[in-house]
């Protein structure tokens, strides 16, 4: 007898639903061939934990007797945890998009009994719902060649944008060209593109800084500081807790949706490091300390990290983060409440349905007034973050993804190591360890990870997400064990995810279950995917190695997309960020021992500077560096740790001073090179 089947799951999101009286399945092969031997069509529903429109539903429509009857009589119910199943989502969203559909969550599907959509919607009302099963109920009792036409058109288009071959010559023209076209469709006043909601798409930001470092124009920094300067003082910035919420709806940053992801953190303190190498700015130093505080108060879960907060608390959006202004009053009485009312913005009628979104924009709201200010401000907001804990806190979707805890390990070795902060180091070397045991078998990764139970599968983007910390952390600590691991997981990455036709790399591997398409995507949606990442990673794995193989999978990554440059630039920054990367062909070679301290000095000097296209390589003086590496025969100079910097495959002139090696690596630069050594050409060029 068919019954509700989600209390046997573990993801948060399907739990939420385990009472529904909609007889939903988790989606597995036994649904699917249910769907089949039936011949009824499926109803899929994709949402996720932190997700309010799902709430919504789910209380409305799936709550509800009468519609459950209708789903439970004439279709198959399948739940979709997206954060669990990204290829799930990935492909009936782009379905959406291909079907002149704007998707999002929650995303309502219509389904053949073999998985292909015919219709695609997002949140219903439970009246429009209602109505709406009616008319699938007609349309395929009555019109069954309108759905095959349907059906067929959205295979083809999802074929298209896959399938087909998007190879192009590399080149480094479109960098500038596409980097001067995101930027004018910047916001001059407020930062983010031009409109509103806005998202805060930190790989656009850090192309604008990439090319503000390789080119020395500064326009692009403006927009870089304008944009990060204005989320860390608007609403979309928790003010009291620390972190970002998911996006603003307003143009000035000033009212999010309140869910709280880990990797929109992981990317907010990325940027902020970046940015901050540069200008030194204060402002980003204090929100890069405060969201990784937020991070290790709340988004623990065993040593590594929870997916996501929700955005409401009982039924109520944002309520837990939001306060009226008597509610400020009592809490700071006696701590001079009205400054801090004046600065914080708060009024007796607040911006979210009369209650108040502490944000800091404004003439009233400038950063570091003064010290004395500063420290009682802090202070206020320690005494509202004691009355903020006693309220109900929103859920914790506690799921351990290797994607998004790859991205907050990258951060955190990256921020530990340039702030000299040993705690964050060592958190994350933990997280990397918890991540290997947990979501690790051999050289394959699964996906996510909750209350001892991993998924199946994992995806290109966790290998690729899992690289870039293992790489963050070999710099950062000279651990040559995080460069193996790195190379044994772009080895399973080439064996079963690249396409041996188009090139690239397909989501889901090649003995994954299969799905109606294999999606290759080289799109960033709310992180950077595989294809984005990956060149410039093989890249760093190149001069780490000087193994030919990754070069020419570098190559190759970057070549099979290349002939969508032009039309789809916006859609693809960390693909842009991978060919800069790749251009720059930077690192910098120290010689000497890890743990003396004048290496350390020098290591500081490196880590002190914006490099986002560089590496970094600690070399023992006894140890041999691999043949053709353009470093192979540098020594310490006079017995002492030596740096060498590496521009396009060739090295400068030696440095043993600390400050002369941070002045040298002050971007933009052109580094002087030996007289008998031209300049010589970007590593794809050569």
């Amino acid at each position: 007898m068919s019954r509700n089947q989600l209390d046997q799951e573990t993801s948060p999101y399907l739990l939420q639903h385990k009472d529904n009286p909609v007889h939903w399945r988790a989606w597995n092969r036994d649904a699917l061939d249910e769907a089949e031997s039936s011949g009824k069509p499926i109803l899929l529903s994709i949402g996720y934990t932190a997700c309010h429109w799902c709430h919504v539903m789910n209380h409305e429509s799936f709550s509800d007797a009468e519609i459950a009857g209708v789903i439970n009589e004439n279709f198959i119910p399948i739940k979709v945890d997206r954060e669990e199943r990204p290829d799930i989502d990935q492909i009936y969203q782009t379905a959406a998009s291909v079907s002149g559909v704007q998707g999002g969550w929650p995303l309502t599907a219509f389904l053949t009994p073999t998985g292909e959509p015919f219709m695609i919607g997002t949140y219903f009302q439970p009246g429009q719902f209602k109505a709406l099963l009616g008319q699938i109920l007609e349309l395929q009792q009555d019109d069954g060649g309108k759905i095959a036409e349907h059906t067929a058109n959205v295979n083809a288009a999802l074929l298209n944008l896959w399938g087909r071959d998007l190879r192009g010559p590399m080149s480094d023209q479109p960098l500038d060209a596409a980097a001067l076209r995101i930027g004018q469709r910047y916001d001059i006043f407020y930062g983010g593109m031009t409109g509103q909601p806005k998202f805060p798409n930190f790989a656009h930001i850090e192309v604008l800084l990439r090319t503000f470092l390789r080119t020395g124009v500064s326009q692009f920094n403006t927009l870089v500081n304008i944009t990060l300067g204005a989320i860390s003082m608007g609403g979309i910035y928790d003010h009291i807790g620390g972190g970002i919420h998911r996006y603003a709806t307003d143009e000035r940053w000033l009212i999010p949706h309140f869910e709280k992801m880990l990797t929109d953190n992981a990317l907010f303190v990325n940027a902020l490091l970046l940015s901050w190498q540069y200008d030194r700015n204060p402002l980003f130093q204090v929100r890069i300390e405060e969201t990784i505080a937020w991070v290790l108060r709340e988004m623990r879960v065993e040593d590594g990290f929870a997916t996501s907060l929700d955005a409401d608390t009982d039924g109520e959006e944002g309520r837990y983060y939001v306060w009226s202004e008597a509610e400020i009053d009592a809490a700071l009485a006696g701590t001079a409440s009205q400054r801090f009312k004046q600065v914080y913005n708060v009024a007796a009628n607040g911006l979210h349905q009369g209650l108040n979104i502490l944000n800091r924009i404004g003439p009233q709201s400038l950063f570091l007034m003064n010290q004395a200010d500063e420290q009682l401000f802090a202070k206020q907001r320690e005494m509202l973050l004691a009355v903020r804990n006693r309220r109900t806190p929103p859920q914790r979707d506690d799921k351990v993804l290797a994607d998004a805890n790859g991205m907050m390990i990258a951060a955190l070795a990256r921020a530990g190591a340039a702030f000299r902060h040993p705690a964050w180091t060592a958190t994350a070397i933990k997280a990397f360890a918890f991540v290997e045991k947990a979501l690790g078998d051999g050289d394959r990764l699964s996906h996510s990870w909750r209350n001892g139970k991993r998924s199946k599968e994992g995806f290109s983007d966790d290998y690729a997400h899992m690289i870039n910390a293992a790489l963050a952390l070999w710099e950062t600590s000279g651990d040559k064990r995080y460069l193996r691991r790195a190379q044994a997981w772009t080895h399973t990455l080439n064996e079963h995810y690249w396409d041996i036709q188009n090139g690239g790399y397909f989501s889901t591997a090649d003995d994954a279950d299969p799905l109606i398409t294999r999606p290759r995507p080289v799109f960033d949606n709310a992180m950077p995917c595989a294809n984005g990442l990956m060149p410039g990673l093989l890249a760093k794995l190149f001069l780490a190695t000087m193994d030919q193989q990754y070069r020419a999978r570098s190559n190759a990554a970057i070549e099979a997309f290349s002939g969508e440059m032009g039309r789809a630039y916006i859609s693809m920054p960390s693909y842009l960020n991978s060919l800069d990367t790749m251009v720059q062909t930077l690192q910098i070679v120290i010689v000497g021992p890890f743990d003396n301290s004048k290496t350390q000095e020098l290591v500081n000097a490196v880590l002190g500077r914006s490099l986002p296209a560089g590496t970094m390589m600690v070399v023992d003086p006894g140890e041999k560096l691999p043949e053709g590496h353009p470093a192979t025969g540098k020594t310490m100079q006079g017995g002492v740790p030596t740096a060498y910097v590496c521009y396009r495959m060739a090295c400068a002139e030696p440095i043993t001073n600390p400050v002369t090696l941070s002045q040298a690596l002050q971007m933009p630069f052109r580094i002087a090179m030996p007289a008998q050594q031209p300049m010589p050409a970007p590593m794809g060029q050569a």
